[in-house]
C-alpha cells in the first residue's frame, strides 16, 4: 500500500557493519529536497525500530522476524576469526571450526551469527557486546568468531582475522514494514536495487515520466501532411498530362504516320 502523503523526510536506520554512504549519496542526488537521516541500531533493536515507527526502512541482519515486515536480501558476508596478529591462525589463509577445538572462543551477547553448534571451548562469561569481545580478543582472553564487517569495523592495530570455512554467515537486507511502503520507500528500495532515475518507481519516477511528457512536442509520432492539402494522384504511366507521352485526345498514341523527329516521309506540295 502506498502511503496518501508525501513524507518532508526519510529516516534510514542501520545495525553496526553495513555501510549506507553510496545509498545515501545516490539519495541526495535524485531527491534533493527530501532530507534522509541516519540511525545506527542495534542488530537486535532494528526490527523493533521499524515497528515504532522510528525508521522508514533499515539495513538489517536476517532473518527478520514476524511477517510484518518486508526485507530484501542484498549480500551475504564472509564469517571469520579475529585473532592476535602473533596468534597461529594468523599465518594460514583461512581455518576450519575443527582447528579452533582447543581455543577459548568468545560469544558476545549482541552475536549476530546462527550456530548449531560453536566451534572452540566456551569462555566463562560472555561478553556484553562485540566491541568488549574484541578488547578481550587483544588481551590474549579468547578468539571471536563475527561477519567480516565487524571485523572492519572493529579494527585495531594488534589484530587480524582470517576466513572461517563451514561456519554460518550473516545476511544484510533492507527492510520496512509492509504497511508503510511509502513512495519514498519504493525510492529507496530503487536506489538499493540499482534501477536508474527512469525505471524507479514511486514519486522519482511519476517526476521523470511527467518531465519527459512534458519535454514531447506535439502530435509527436503522426506523419505531418504537406502544406496546400494533399497532392492529387498521378495518373498511371508517369505523365502530368494522362497517357504515356502522347498528344492528348490520341489515347496516348502518336498521329499516323508521325514516328518522332525522323518520322516518315514530309507530304509533297502540289
Amino acid at each position: 500500500m502506498t502511503g496518501a502523503q508525501t513524507p518532508s523526510s526519510f529516516q534510514l536506520a542501520y545495525v553496526p557493519g553495513v555501510t549506507p554512504a553510496k545509498w545515501v549519496r545516490i539519495w541526495h542526488e535524485r531527491l534533493p529536497d527530501v532530507p534522509l537521516s541516519l540511525v545506527q541500531v542495534a542488530a537486535a533493536d532494528a526490527c523493533g525500530v521499524l515497528r515504532d515507527g522510528g525508521a522508514d526502512a533499515a539495513f538489517v541482519r536476517l532473518p527478520v522476524d514476524g511477517t510484518d515486515l518486508s526485507a530484501i536480501p542484498l549480500y551475504t558476508e564472509t564469517t571469520v576469526v579475529v585473532v592476535p596478529k602473533d596468534h597461529v591462525v594468523a599465518a594460514v589463509d583461512e581455518v576450519s571450526p575443527a582447528e579452533l577445538a582447543d581455543e577459548i572462543v568468545l560469544h558476545p551477547l549482541d552475536d549476530t551469527l546462527d550456530w548449531e553448534r560453536r566451534p572452540g571451548q566456551p569462555a566463562k562469561d560472555r561478553p556484553a557486546t562485540t566491541a568488549d569481545a574484541i578488547e578481550l580478543v587483544a588481551a590474549g582472553v579468547g578468539l571471536l568468531v563475527v561477519p567480516q564487517s565487524l571485523a572492519r569495523l572493529h579494527h585495531r592495530k594488534d589484530l587480524t582475522y582470517r576466513p572461517l570455512t563451514d561456519a554460518p554467515q550473516s545476511r544484510v537486507a533492507l527492510s520496512w514494514p509492509q504497511e508503510k511502503t511509502t513512495d519514498l520507500v519504493e525510492d529507496f528500495i530503487g536506489i538499493v536495487r540499482g534501477r536508474t532515475v527512469n525505471s524507479t518507481r514511486g514519486r522519482t519516477q511519476a517526476a521523470a515520466q511527467q518531465s519527459k511528457k512534458a519535454r514531447r512536442p506535439e502530435g509527436e509520432g503522426a506523419r505531418r501532411k504537406p502544406a496546400g492539402g494533399t497532392p492529387a494522384a498521378r495518373p498511371a504511366g508517369g505523365s502530368p498530362r494522362g497517357g504515356s507521352g502522347g498528344r492528348p485526345g490520341t489515347g496516348g498514341k502518336s498521329p499516323k504516320g508521325n514516328k518522332g523527329s525522323k518520322g516518315g516521309k514530309p507530304r509533297r506540295r502540289s
